[in-house]
């Protein structure tokens, strides 16, 4: 059976308490370039789940921690 990329990574969250969410994310940013699409299935998820208050915080830490 084959699994797409987002099937892959919710197999890897699935069952992890918050710490070792925050050590999958910690070290996925600490990686290379082949780690990011990975990281966008994760946005994506808590993107999905957010309301809107808190879609607004994300983008608002995003634009301001944008490189000038």
């Amino acid at each position: 059976m084959m699994m797409d990329l987002r099937q892959a990574i919710f197999q890897r969250l699935q069952n992890k308490n918050e710490s070792e969410l925050h050590e999958i994310i910690t070290d996925s940013i600490n990686n290379d370039e082949r780690t990011l699409p990975g990281l966008g299935v994760i946005f994506e998820l808590i993107w999905k789940k957010s309301d809107e208050q808190t879609q607004n915080l994300l983008i608002s830490t995003l634009e301001s921690n944008l490189p000038q």
